[in-house]
């Protein structure tokens, strides 16, 4: 959560407390030990209206304070707070209890470090690692999200960058996997399912402008941008290719593709044309000392192992004219001696496959230029 806080209110959490209702709360029948490792839990301290839970994806909008459990310190406040369930735009923990509750109720959730901010904690709002969260949630409201086809340009625009920057947050404390996730649903709103920006407009709105498709594919440009880095990140090599192909499909010139291109292609190994995207970056931005020590780097080793193949080649030679040398020699050594003709025949398709081999060896090396 992004927001910055409100005007803070915790005393029902101290109240809680000091009548250590909390370390009793399993006695209580609105306790609820969701997972049943006591891990993450729910206390009802407010009914809400019945049979109104809010499904998976559904646009809901809460009040929250959250605390330390350690020294009752808050460390989040948010009113009117509104994001999207199960698309990890909270903690997971309140993800999974807020599915659970009811509009109008409010509730005491435990979130373990696990399901809050795990073994990094959050730096920015003074949460140390491994805290235990305790929160306050009433769920004002929850409904189903509109049709993406209705929705308005700056609605498409507000929402893909959101899960953008929440794509970012995952990404900046290595959680690639989610980060790819925030990714691709950034795409669904910047983008098409078909392919293509054509126009995104609401039911009231004006077909958008040029300049404002011209924007919202920026936008897309980035997330793909962002989206190869991380698949990069687990090796996911080949759709990390697409993505970024994807990128200079739409800007050839892009710089930070061709960078993230040069090193895709470096991972799979393909030497030579990493080279030359990482040459065609660093052209277009001569002063980015990054990619200029990429650059420098790869084509340093592009040499060693052409000069490893060269000396490999020679010594295969080498190696090929001695036994033929020695082959020539026995073949005259048995003729002369009137020995198996088998044998010879031996001697030859060894010195053939050697031959094959030494061969096989020039010609790569030849038509990859190496």
């Amino acid at each position: 959560m992004e927001q910055t806080a409100t005007s803070s209110n915790s005393s029902s959490f101290e109240d809680l407390t000091k009548d250590n209702e909390v370390e009793n709360m399993q006695k209580d029948e609105n306790f609820m030990d969701i997972l049943g490792n006591n891990q993450l839990t729910k206390k009802l301290l407010v009914k809400g209206k019945p049979e109104t839970r809010p499904e998976r994806l559904y646009i809901c909008k809460i009040n929250l304070i959250g605390i330390l459990e350690s020294n009752g310190e808050e460390v989040e406040n948010y009113n009117d707070f509104v994001f999207q369930l199960s698309d990890q735009e909270i903690v997971q923990g309140l993800d999974m209890a807020i599915a659970l509750m009811d509009v109008g109720e409010k509730s005491l959730i435990k979130c373990t470090s696990r399901f809050a901010y795990g073994s990094i904690g959050l730096p920015s709002k003074n949460i140390p690692p491994d805290s235990t969260i305790l929160y306050t949630v009433e769920l004002l409201s929850a409904h189903e999200e509109s049709d993406l086809e209705k929705k308005s340009y700056e609605s498409r625009k507000e929402i893909g960058n959101k899960k953008r920057e929440r794509g970012n947050y995952f990404f900046e404390r290595q959680e690639f996997n989610s980060a790819i996730q925030l990714y691709r649903r950034a795409l669904e709103y910047l983008d098409e399912s078909e392919g293509g920006i054509k126009y995104p407009t609401g039911d009231e709105d004006s077909e958008p402008t040029n300049l404002q498709l011209q924007d919202l594919l920026e936008d897309r440009i980035k997330v793909y941008n962002n989206l190869a880095q991380a698949q990069m990140k687990i090796q996911a090599y080949d759709t990390a290719l697409k993505s970024i192909d994807t990128v200079l499909q739409c800007q050839p010139n892009n710089v930070k593709a061709l960078y993230r291109k040069g090193k895709i292609l470096e991972a799979k190994s393909d030497v030579t044309q990493a080279i030359n995207f990482l040459r065609k970056a660093a052209i277009l931005d001569p002063d980015n000392k990054t990619i200029q020590n990429e650059l420098s780097k790869l084509i340093l080793k592009s040499k060693r192992e052409a000069r490893n193949e060269k000396d490999l080649y020679q010594k295969m030679l080498g190696q090929a004219q001695k036994l033929e040398t020695k082959a020539q020699q026995k073949k005259s050594s048995n003729s002369s001696n009137n020995s198996s003709p088998n044998r010879l025949k031996l001697w030859s398709y060894t010195l053939g496959s050697i031959l094959v081999s030494v061969a096989a060896i020039a010609i790569y090396r030849y038509k990859y230029g190496a």
